[in-house]
């Protein structure tokens, strides 16, 4: 996987910048930083960084952040933007963690897992870095939600190789990756060519609603 990976900086930005992309990333990045609540001071890993979308935000909150990531020119792009802040690039992969048991006070992964066969394995290897009484959060698409289906009718025909392997989860396959109970909410109801000001409205009404098929679901653990 790693060079498709390699192949993607441009094109994962380049969404983000679209009036839909910018609309899913405000919505996830809300649901990431209620979830992990990250503090100034604090020593975050971000397991699969990618590009750095999500990790400048827990930044400018004040936390240092390591960024591990197995694509080169990826990290290099989250360090371009993160320069300036603490943030520390390390290349690896999160199935196995290059540190130690209890590093960081919080770990945070967004849609790295669904190229993971094994997540029970990589949810196993977040806890273990982190610290006692330190929080996981991770995050990936739903497999309940419109979105993921179209990504695998589109890989299927060739046109997204990227989502070939992937395996999307539900909230309820989450739930099971640790025995740990913990908080599942899920986001971005709208469809990928709604409006943005109806989006906006379906949006409020599945979070009104506590839907659970939003396409993009997060789970919280606290490690004890």
């Amino acid at each position: 996987m790693q060079s498709i990976f390699d192949e993607w900086p441009e094109r994962y930005d380049q969404w983000f910048e679209t009036p839909t992309g910018q609309l899913v990333r405000d919505y996830e990045s809300k649901l990431v930083l209620e979830l992990l609540q990250p503090r100034a001071g604090e020593r975050i890993l971000d397991a699969g960084c990618g590009t750095g979308v999500f990790t400048f935000d827990i930044l400018t909150l004040g936390a240092g952040v390591v960024g591990l990531d197995v694509s080169a020119p990826m990290l290099k792009r989250a360090g371009e933007k993160a320069e300036g802040y603490s943030f520390h690039m390390v290349l690896g992969d999160m199935q196995t963690l290059p540190f130690s048991e209890n590093t960081f006070d919080k770990v945070v992964s967004i849609t790295a897992l669904e190229f993971i066969e094994d997540a029970k394995s990589a949810v196993n290897e977040l806890f273990r870095v982190t610290k006692q009484g330190g929080r996981i959060v991770v995050a990936t698409l739903n497999s309940l939600s419109s979105w993921a289906s179209r990504r695998k009718d589109r890989a299927k025909r060739g046109q997204s190789p990227i989502f070939e392997k992937a395996i999307f989860r539900s909230p309820d396959d989450l739930r099971d990756l640790s025995p740990v109970q913990g908080l599942i909410r899920t986001a971005i109801y709208f469809e990928k060519d709604s409006d943005p000001e109806e989006a906006r409205k379906i949006e409020l009404e599945g979070q009104l609603k506590g839907l659970d098929t939003g396409a993009f679901v997060a789970a919280c653990w606290d490690k004890r």
